[in-house]
């Protein structure tokens, strides 16, 4: 934006976290297009998880993302869908998704959507999904993504809580040149789900799909509903702090957790950071390869590119990097540490065949990048002349909050580290007894001290679990459940989450740290460590990796048992799931939680097998 032109990084981090009103209020203004200005920039209380932004004002978000763009230069290319179907892949303006948009919101007013109600759309990464998303936005309606892989229970779940009236999803997806049905797995969760009124059914495949008396088609090949409708939809002014989404995460209890997200604060904040820490620039063609079901996907796939004019690529599937870098001239690429993980596998001339000189910047998302994922990345795919940037957020911090970029031109990047808070981000770390530690060269909880706009507001249905889980463990302070480590120079490096924090007599050692260590190891692709309780050192630990080895450490002494663990326990975007493989180690699996959102439940039962046959091994001896 012009007032932030020609300032320093450090000068307006200063502004925004000394007068956030002034900050904030005069991006707003100039960045978004309001139907009606907001008298109040703010209006927080974070003990009580109290969190206003823009109040008073009114705006739609998806004018802001399309037709704002489409007044000025309408056949700028919004998305390019790159495709399952190798070097396939379609392009579509912003008029094209504007006009799919509308007809698809008109469709879903004709049946009976309502600003306000929820609807939960099950799809792959596809223009149908964007436009699925901004049409709910365009009609006021509440979209809950649900990643198009989870089972039928995770679904019903979902919709159960939200309470969504509404389904709207594909016959089919394609992944990795493997169909899958996706109606089916729709009809079996809404047998579960009466609050349930239709299911609205897209066309991905040219295969037929059985339909029901709930059931109405999108098939724009045949044209049945949406050629019907008019291009043009009247969108609803919302208020700043009316529902703009929400987005499940799981808990560490087990039941899913429905974060809320608005509509003014979350908007500008995704854009904000889309452009600051990518250096997002006009023109650009921006590549993040994550799924519109994960939050990165709402933030760096849809929203903040789209409301920044940006082309977004859609990947259907984990890209066999880097062909669509060199045919799409990307410019910017951000994904998971795991993808990159499994990169280094391959040959550095398998790589450096293909030309990768339109990359201007490089980031990561999910978790701490490991030292040697990071080196490889930047040397190789970026030629060392591309900033990598590892960046630090949340689902319920709605963008990121910790971020190499922006910086001053020239500024150090260190690797694996996301350093330099964003604009109006102001990390603590906090000790065991809740005071705020100073100085550097420390490490703490990571907490955030004020509020930021693109902050989550509450967990649906449930405020309490919300002010319990964020805002009591210390109080008045945005707790992240990471521990951090502050630098001798000030800069932040995540050390992992807390409950994955692992006291050996005395010493207190961070899984990433650990995990970072053995990684280096040539046989090990992948590796989780868990704390679990020794009688004498405080914390044993167990490591599980992606390959061969369970490894039981101490700092004495290191006595390894080789027992396969064939792959690790992992949500779709990425994660490890820890937990599971704690409950697995303290011989608690009667109660995993919800495992619904791994990638493949199955492996759980891998591993009690494995570590039960570790257990009678062990007694032998």
């Amino acid at each position: 934006g012009s007032h932030l032109a020609g300032k320093t990084y450090s000068d307006l981090y200063e502004l925004s976290v000394k007068d956030p009103e002034t900050f904030w209020g005069s991006i707003a203004k100039e960045r978004l297009a309001w139907t009606k200005p907001f008298d109040q920039v703010t209006d927080c209380d974070l003990s009580s998880g109290k969190i206003n932004w823009f109040l008073g004002g009114q705006l739609n978000v998806s004018v802001n993302c399309l037709d704002v763009h489409v007044a000025k230069d309408p056949d700028r290319v919004a998305l390019i869908w790159e495709k399952d179907e190798p070097g396939t892949e379609e392009r579509i303006t912003y008029r094209e998704l504007l006009e799919m948009t509308c007809r698809l919101a008109n469709t879903l007013k004709s049946y009976g959507v309502q600003r306000g109600e929820r609807v939960a759309i099950y799809m792959p990464v596809s223009p149908m999904a964007v436009a699925a998303m901004m049409a709910c936005a365009r009609i006021g309606a509440v979209h809950t993504v649900v990643f198009a892989g989870f089972s039928s229970e995770a679904l019903a779940g979902r919709i159960q809580d939200a309470q969504c009236k509404f389904v709207i999803t594909c016959n089919q997806g394609v992944r990795g040149g493997r169909i899958f049905d996706l109606k089916s797995t729709v009809d079996k969760a809404v047998k579960s789900c009466p609050s349930i009124q239709h299911v609205f059914v897209a066309k991905r495949t040219n295969n037929g799909v059985p339909m029901g008396k709930l059931d109405i088609s999108l098939d724009e090949v045949t044209h049945t509903v949406m050629a019907g409708q008019s291009s043009v939809c009247a969108p609803e002014p919302m208020d700043s702090e009316e529902m703009l989404f929400m987005l499940y995460t799981s808990g560490s209890t087990g039941k899913p957790k429905g974060i809320v997200h608005t509509q003014a604060g979350y908007l500008l904040y995704a854009s904000l950071t889309h452009q600051y820490v990518f250096d997002y620039t006009p023109g650009d063609v921006f590549g993040c390869v994550a799924d519109i079901g994960w939050i990165t996907g709402h933030s760096y796939v849809v929203y903040g590119p789209l409301c920044n004019g940006a082309t977004s690529v859609l990947f259907e599937s984990t890209p066999v990097y880097p062909h669509p870098v060199q045919r799409l001239r990307i410019n910017q690429f951000y994904g998971a540490p795991t993808a990159i993980r499994l990169l280094l596998k391959h040959e550095e001339n398998w790589v450096k065949k293909y030309d990768r000189s339109s990359l201007k910047t490089l980031a990561s998302v999910g978790e701490p990048i490991n030292q040697e994922a990071w080196e490889w990345f930047y040397n190789v795919v970026g030629d060392g002349r591309c900033p990598l940037v590892d960046t630090w957020w949340q689902t319920e911090t709605g963008g990121v909050c910790i971020a190499p970029l922006p910086a001053e031109p020239g500024a150090e990047i260190r690797p694996a580290m996301a350093m330099r808070p964003f604009f109006g981000i102001q990390p603590a770390l906090l000790g065991e007894k809740g005071q705020i530690i100073t100085g550097n060269d420390v490490s703490g909880a990571l907490c955030i001290s004020k509020p930021w706009p693109g902050m989550a507001r509450t967990i649906f249905g449930d405020h309490q679990r919300f002010v319990d889980a964020y805002f009591k463990p210390y109080q008045g302070q945005y707790f992240s459940g990471d521990g951090a480590y502050r630098t001798e120079d000030g800069y932040y490096q995540i050390t992992g989450r807390m409950d994955d924090v692992i006291n050996i007599s005395g010493h207190r050692l961070g899984t990433a740290e650990i995990e970072d260590a053995l990684d280096n190891h040539p046989d090990v692709p992948e590796s989780a460590v868990i704390g679990i309780p020794h009688e004498i050192k405080g914390e044993g630990e167990i490591c599980c990796t992606d390959g061969l080895v369970i490894y039981f450490v101490s700092c004495e002494s290191i006595s390894s048992l080789f027992k396969v663990v064939k792959r690790l326990p992992k949500t779709r975007s990425g994660k490890i799931m820890r937990r599971i493989l704690r409950k697995v180690a303290m011989q608690d699996t009667s109660n995993l939680g919800d495992v619904s959102t791994l990638d493949d439940p199955s492996v759980v039962s891998e591993i009690i097998e494995a570590h039960k046959q570790y257990r009678s091994h062990a007694a032998k001896k």
